[in-house]
C-alpha cells in the first residue's frame, strides 16, 4: 500500500500559479458537468426535453446558416 501513496502523493508546495488554476478549473467543470447531468436526467423535466430532442437531427429548411447560395 506504501507504493500507492507514493504514486499519487502531491507536493503542493511546489505547485505554481499554473498548475492551481488548472486544477481548480478542472474541479468546477466537473461539478458543472455533474449538476447539469442531474438537471437534465431528474425525471421531472423529462417532458421540457423529449419537446426538442429531434433538433440535432432536424433537416428543416428554415434554418439560416449563413449561406448565400440558396
Amino acid at each position: 500500500m506504501n507504493s500507492l501513496k507514493d504514486y499519487f502523493h502531491t507536493d503542493w508546495a511546489a505547485m505554481t500559479a499554473t498548475d492551481w488554476v488548472g486544477t481548480i478549473l478542472t474541479v468546477v467543470i466537473f461539478l458543472l458537468m455533474v449538476g447539469l447531468y442531474v438537471y437534465v436526467l431528474r425525471p421531472k423535466n423529462r417532458d421540457k426535453f423529449e419537446v426538442n430532442k429531434h433538433i440535432p437531427l432536424d433537416d428543416d429548411e428554415t434554418i439560416n446558416s449563413g449561406d448565400s447560395n440558396g
